[in-house]
């Protein structure tokens, strides 16, 4: 046989120019979407059938249904969908899978579309050199087309010719007539194959190219088709591995859905190829157990009528799958939830830049209702008197603190990340405001530090302030919770809606009563109304409350810019 390592090394090299084709044309078709893709997966919410809808357009558009999969994953993660939105987009996302079958099946070998490749990549050049962000978008997606339909070409070319090189299968042929295990070995090699290159539609061509060039029969590229389905929900569950709950549930939808599909099918198998078969000779059609050049229509039919299927059987399932998924993937009691830790962004970038800004955005929420809970622990500690449970308020305010600077890092690093992507002017706009907030989060963290060392300080030196002093304090305290609030209720909303009016009257306020409490202050050190010690604590807090203050204002300006 004569196959050597530079004709392995061809094959690769062609599935690699497939692989790539199919990232830029997504990636590219992803950008061209823009907001749209993100106002398409918002409509997911209403209903199981517009989610199926929403899992097969998106998946069609961007032909990946692991990038659908792994993109629904990072949703849940990021609180902008439930489970139980998820589990319709899921499967409307095998649906979507099966256009890139009929894609190969109706140009890929029927018409020699690599002819067209140089000049679609000829049509393309011009647009990637464009200063406008939208039109290097579709110079990609020409150039991601050609460079698909090249590799599928090369791909049929670099495969060893098996009719000279019958050997190449010998080691099949024992189990052809094996019934079920052969079956079972064709969807082995179908899931192993779609787990190494990561893409089912990778893993589709390469089966189709080997029913084409006569490798295998329509009854084993069945088989494949089943082990495919298999083989892309390993992606999505290891982008859940590192998420939360939520995200690791929707990822065992997934896996579920298509296990149970192919535990059906197996057990109809014959009889579903069967009938595919009688239905494309019924009319004078070509058998696909006859023709290898009829196995790609057959595949396809199969592909998509199993998928269809399989969703009609299961959407009446839904809740079941639901149930069985927080069983297998049951909440931990023990996980407080006054946890503070990075909660949506530990899933890596989502497909867009500006679908990955809604997920920093869902992490400076989170960000900010804990760094409020801070100055709720710094409260509390003013009117403990037992010292286990001061200590323990203390030790918590010290332990936010420590997270909130890794917290500010992560979440800057990550808007860097989304920064060296194409944004939009409002995308650009918000990555700016969101950076601000970071710091001014940070900022909001240290400074109920600093209230907590002060609180902590008076506890050790045994100070106690008068009712008056402490009327005061709590006047000022009670000012800023409520500048928090307003300045948290700001970060729920869209930018676009947000006013200030209430937030700058809480920081007037703020910022008066911190020049009444100095002035009042100074008097009565001069009078010795309490000692300087005391003076010196009591001015720390109500100027540390004051510059607070200042922070949370910073944040509900950085939002309102980004509707200038």
């Amino acid at each position: 046989m004569q196959y050597s390592f530079f004709d392995f090394l061809s094959l690769v090299g062609s599935l690699g120019m497939f692989l790539y084709g199919m990232k830029i044309m997504s990636e590219a078709l992803q950008k061209v979407a823009g907001n749209k893709m993100r106002a398409i997966l918002s409509a997911m919410t209403s209903n199981r059938v517009l989610g199926i809808f929403t899992g097969f357009l998106v998946t069609a558009m961007i032909q990946s249904s692991s990038a659908t999969t792994v993109m629904i994953v990072s949703f849940v993660n990021a609180g902008l969908v439930t489970l139980k939105e998820s589990i319709g987009v899921i499967m409307g996302a095998n649906i979507g899978t099966t256009v890139t079958g009929w894609i190969i099946t109706l140009f890929g070998f029927k018409v020699k579309i690599s002819a067209y490749s140089l000049p679609l990549i000829g049509l393309g050049l011009p647009f990637i050199f464009s200063k406008s962000a939208t039109k290097r978008s579709y110079g990609e997606l020409f150039i991601g087309f050609a460079l698909l339909f090249l590799g599928l070409e090369y791909l049929k070319d670099s495969v060893p010719n098996i009719q000279e090189n019958p050997e190449i299968l010998s080691f099949l042929h024992q189990y052809t007539e094996s019934g079920i295990l052969t079956t079972l070995l064709f969807l082995g090699i179908g899931t192993l194959l779609t787990v190494v290159v990561q893409s089912s539609s990778a893993t589709m061509a390469l089966t189709f190219v080997m029913c084409n060039e006569g490798w295998i029969e329509f009854s084993q590229a069945a088989a494949m088709i089943l082990g495919e389905n298999i083989g892309t929900t390993i992606t999505a569950n290891v982008a859940a591995s590192v998420g939360n709950i939520s995200a690791k549930r929707a990822a065992r939808v997934h896996l579920i859905f298509n296990i149970l599909g192919v535990i059906w099918m197996l057990a109809v198998f014959h009889q579903f190829t069967g009938l595919i078969d009688t239905l494309m000779t019924k009319n004078g059609g070509t058998s696909p157990n006859d023709s290898p050049a009829a196995i790609p229509t057959a595949l396809s039919i199969f592909h998509t009528s199993f998928n269809i299927i399989n969703v009609l059987i299961f959407v009446w399932f839904t809740p079941v799958i639901q149930r069985v998924v927080e069983y297998m993937v049951p909440y931990k009691t023990k996980e407080s939830d006054e946890e503070f830790r990075l909660k949506y962004i530990t899933t890596g970038m989502l497909s867009t830049s500006e679908l990955s800004l809604l997920q920093a955005k869902k992490e400076i929420q989170f960000y900010a209702k804990h760094t409020t809970k801070m100055f709720g622990f710094v409260r509390k500690m003013m009117h403990e008197d037992r010292d286990k449970k001061f200590n323990k308020l203390f030790s918590k305010v010290q332990k936010y603190e420590g997270i909130s600077d890794n917290v500010e890092v992560e979440i800057s690093n990550y808007l860097t990340q989304i920064s060296q992507y194409k944004l939009s002017e409002l995308g650009r706009k918000r990555l700016r405001s969101m950076l601000k907030m970071a710091g001014d989060l940070e900022s909001i963290a240290d400074s109920n530090f600093n209230l907590a060392r002060s609180v902590n300080r008076m506890r050790e030196k045994n100070i106690r302030f008068k009712p008056s002093a402490t009327e005061k304090l709590e006047l000022m305290f009670n000012l800023v919770e409520e500048a928090l609030s307003v300045m948290r209720e700001n970060l729920q909303q869209d930018e676009l809606a947000v006013s200030l009016t209430k937030a700058r009257l809480l920081e007037d306020q703020i910022n008066n009563y911190r020049n009444q409490l100095k002035s009042e202050h100074l008097d009565n050190l001069a009078n010795n109304v309490y000692s300087y010690e005391s003076g010196i604590i009591f001015n720390d807090l109500f100027s540390e409350s004051e510059k607070l203050a200042d922070y949370v204002i910073n944040v509900s300006e950085a939002i309102e810019e980004v509707g200038l």
